[in-house]
């Protein structure tokens, strides 16, 4: 377990890998999401809350629905995307504990303290979209994650049971290499680290 990966796996996850904002065509099926979900769920997240919840819009009603409520840019990437992701979290993760953090008592943790409860269902949620995105990369996938759309109308529209908002969308397909733009730069180790 403690060897490194070899650099065509670091290049594919981190040092190659891009966002991109068209796809070729190319079906994204049922079946690769599942093996999507069954990588990504095992990072690990705080008492193993899990609270990523995702609505994969895969017919072009549904990616209509979700463009409709995207600024226009966004709007057009949803539409023309093989699936769009709606990632939400589950602002009510709290009732699981008990199945799974079974070893102890972490519900009580939580106590009735709703912001806690909301802030972490936000860091959590985005923590597990993370592995989602390095999931994606590991299995040839690409992803284009974004803000810019309308979260009452999409909490609205996808989440009518309640207890679930929307985090932020990605679209995910096979990337055009065609349509990508010129490499954006990264700050160096010292200008965003310090060792103390």
């Amino acid at each position: 377990m403690n060897s490194l990966a070899s650099d065509d796996v670091l290049d594919r996850v981190f040092r190659k890998a891009r966002t991109y904002n068209s796809f070729i065509d190319r079906p994204v099926t049922r079946e690769t999401l599942e093996t999507l979900y069954g990588l990504y769920k095992w990072g690990p997240t705080s008492t193993n809350q899990q609270p990523l919840r995702v609505v994969w819009c895969v017919t072009s009603d549904a990616k209509e629905r979700l463009a409709a409520l995207c600024y226009a840019g966004n709007g057009a990437k949803v539409r023309a995307a093989p699936v769009a992701g709606i990632l939400g979290m589950d602002e009510e993760f709290v009732r699981h504990l008990p199945r799974l953090f079974p070893h102890a008592d972490a519900r009580s943790w939580y106590g009735d303290d709703q912001a806690l409860i909301r802030e972490s269902a936000f860091r959590n949620s985005t923590l597990q979209a993370a592995y989602l995105i390095i999931a994606a990369r590991l299995l040839g996938l690409d992803t284009n994650p974004m803000s810019g759309f309308d979260e009452a109308g999409v909490n609205a529209e996808f989440f009518k049971e309640g207890g679930v908002r929307v985090n932020f969308i990605t679209t995910l397909g096979y990337g055009d290499p065609q349509t990508l733009y010129p490499r954006a730069p990264r700050f160096e180790f010292d200008e965003v680290n310090k060792l103390i």
